[in-house]
């Protein structure tokens, strides 16, 4: 048997894995993370899984890590690069409105807030997302408290629009309207 003429076996990557887990995340949630499923659904067998991860709970904390950090260093840390705090706010809002991925994904977590990986992964990222609006309202001129007070309403705001939209499944908005929410948050929210 001529062996070119053998399929040939995908390899994949722990981010291959992590990827692959957050978007199962994202569409069933926590529970559904199943490592023979996603063996399945990426036509590999569990033995590509183990050879990246002992278990599946090392799974999830890994894609869990991937999420955080891709809204660490692609989202916030690219936002921080913006100098002039009037422009950084606006142009957070605009652009986290946009990365349905990630939504969905923190929708998914906040419906597993009983699951002991998720839990200190949501308050980390919740404590940065704070720390960084607070930040960015006092540099735009709000007083310390005030600041403090318009970022607990800012992420209140995304935290509850994530509910109604993917917790409760509200009629979705098309992008016309939803764009037009975006500008009246960035209207309402940041100071003048």
């Amino acid at each position: 048997m001529n062996v070119s003429s053998k399929p040939e076996r995908t390899r994949l990557s722990a981010e291959d894995w992590e990827l692959a887990a957050l978007q199962l995340i994202a569409e069933q949630g926590v529970g559904a993370l199943a490592v023979e499923a996603l063996a399945r659904q990426l036509g590999v067998t569990k033995g590509s899984f183990y050879w990246h991860f002992r278990t599946r709970e090392a799974l999830l904390l890994a894609a869990l890590e991937r999420w955080e950090q891709y809204g660490e260093r692609e989202v916030l840390g690219q936002i921080e690069q913006i100098s002039d705090p009037r422009e950084r706010l606006p142009e957070l809002f605009r652009r986290v409105a946009h990365e349905l991925q990630p939504h969905r994904v923190y929708a998914a977590l906040l419906k597993a807030l009983d699951h002991p990986q998720v839990v200190p992964v949501i308050a980390r990222v919740s404590q940065r997302r704070m720390e960084f609006l607070t930040t960015a309202y006092r540099e735009s001129g709000l007083p310390p408290p005030q600041a403090l007070n318009r970022a607990r309403l800012t992420y209140a705001a995304y935290v509850g629009f994530l509910q109604l939209n993917f917790t409760l499944g509200l009629p979705r908005l098309n992008l016309e309207e939803f764009d037009a929410y975006v500008e009246h948050m960035i209207a309402v929210l940041i100071p003048a």
